[in-house]
């Protein structure tokens, strides 16, 4: 997927605008929510299965090396090919080169992330291949030309109407009216891609080093025969989603369903060990493994950072994100967006193209609540903030504007004297405000955040409270 050219500020207030799109977003986050509330209370230690989700993840981080090690050797021995990319453009060179040694003419796809990070679409039609996206919402936003809206949910943000004219005009047809219909008319159409494909591309909900076995979940099917009726098949996978055993697998295969979108498990479960072997009639002759980096050793080393790489692509946390819920999917520019994206985004691609991301966030702390992994994800963003004002390495630090409210915070909180300065100064500003913060000498920052919001009144100093606070201890003691 192109990175937008557009800034973060652009792109959201055109969504903002758009009141199609808030009334679809106000529908989708709370009924996910509900619907993953709901999955969650039906088991009877909840709670257990999050902490042992936390705990595979971190096991696995922290023993990454070594598990990509062992499930390399476990594909080699299950007859596989593995191949190892450290930018996307060479794991683009590496699906382009095998695409052109078998004389692949027809791509089918199944849902990935991963294929939208490295652009690899856009790169294979440029070697004259037919591609064609099989997921019904990865479907719908090919057909489009749009990147895809949410992690789970490529085309959340269009309605049924909008989808029956696209499939008229890119498909033909006569416009069906219902979702039914026009699942069947991408069956049809999609069904003839399958029968003529040479190479079917994935991505892996996770690998499992002990087996060499890459695990795919779904709810349509079209990953079962992208990965059964072509020639070929190549997954592509982020080497964190490695985890060690079966028995952690059956952990995750029983969380991120939930998590996703309040199923109690997937209706597809794939677990692809290899090519077909000699006596099975299904599958693929080939089978390749690229497992990228782009970056994930560099954060993997970043003790500030690393946690974000423990996300299991759930997508909750956008669902219950003001920010997200406000602004849309697309306003985040790239692949990944929400508070996951907000933080990933940047260290992925070109910092100075994403550095409003990590700003994108209220520290409203839903994100982190919601997370089946405990992500501190407000925490993340914070850090990245810092890195974005502070640090020279990311794309010469912010500029002094940037700066200089924290410097002149961090002056004023240095001593009582400067922190009651400030203070007083505060209340007399606060005086010069009306209740809706549009006083005249609201400044200008100020006076567009406070369009739709009241200003808070400044609570009073604990110092001046002391009195009446130990009045009422004293009070309470005596009636003990």
């Amino acid at each position: 997927m192109k990175i937008r050219s557009e800034s973060f500020q652009t792109l959201a207030r055109e969504a903002m605008e758009d009141k199609r799109i808030q009334q679809i977003l106000a529908l989708v986050g709370p009924a996910i929510k509900a619907a993953r509330d709901q999955a969650f209370k039906a088991l009877d230690d909840p709670e257990g299965l999050l902490a042992r989700g936390r705990d595979i993840r971190e096991r696995s981080l922290a023993n990454l090396p070594h598990l990509l090690e062992v499930l390399e050797e476990k594909v080699r021995e299950a007859g596989g090919v593995v191949h190892w990319a450290e930018t996307p453009e060479r794991a683009r060179e590496i699906v382009a080169d095998l695409a052109r040694r078998a004389q692949v003419r027809t791509v089918v796809k199944g849902k990935s992330m991963m294929s939208e990070e490295i652009a690899l679409n856009d790169h294979l039609i440029g070697q004259g291949l037919e591609v064609w996206e099989t997921d019904m919402g990865e479907f719908i936003v090919q057909l489009a030309g749009e990147p895809p809206y949410h992690l789970v949910g490529p085309a959340i943000h269009k309605t049924v109407d909008q989808i029956a004219d696209l499939f008229a005009e890119k498909i033909g047809g006569p416009k069906k009216e219902s979702p039914e219909q026009l699942t069947m008319v991408a069956r049809k159409y999609l069904r003839d891609k399958f029968i003529r494909a040479d190479m079917g591309i994935t991505g892996a909900n996770m690998a499992v080093a002990e087996t060499g076995t890459i695990v795919l979940f779904e709810n349509e099917g079209n990953i079962r025969l992208t990965v059964t009726s072509p020639r070929i098949v190549v997954s592509i996978m982020g080497i964190e989603k490695v985890v060690p055993t079966l028995e952690d697998m059956t952990v995750i295969l029983e969380l991120l369903p939930r998590s996703t979108t309040g199923q109690k498990a997937a209706t597809y479960v794939s677990l692809l060990t290899g090519p077909r072997r000699g006596d099975e009639k299904d599958g693929p002759e080939e089978f390749h493994l690229i497992l990228l980096d782009n970056g994930r050793s560099r954060i993997l080393a970043d003790p500030d950072l690393r946690e974000i790489l423990r996300c299991i692509r759930c997508g909750c946390c956008s669902f219950v994100c003001p920010v997200y819920q406000t602004v849309g999917g697309h306003s985040y520019g790239w692949v990944y967006s929400g508070p996951m994206g907000s933080v990933l985004t940047p260290q992925l691609i070109a910092p100075r193209l994403a550095r409003l991301l990590p700003f994108a966030c209220t520290q409203c702390g839903a994100c982190q609540e919601i997370c089946p992994i405990k992500i501190d994800l407000p925490k993340l963003h914070l850090a990245l903030r810092s890195r974005f004002v502070e640090d020279p390495d990311w794309e010469g630090g912010g500029t002094f504007l940037d700066r200089l409210p924290m410097k002149l915070g961090a002056w004023f909180a240095s001593g009582p004297g400067r922190y009651k300065m400030a203070s007083w100064g505060a209340r007399l500003l606060e005086k010069a405000i009306s209740p809706t913060g549009s006083g005249w000498l609201t400044p200008g920052p100020v006076s567009r955040w406070s369009r739709k919001r009241t200003v808070p009144s400044l609570a009073r100093p604990f110092s001046k409270r002391w009195p009446e606070l130990k009045k009422q201890l004293q009070a309470g003691g005596e009636r003990t």
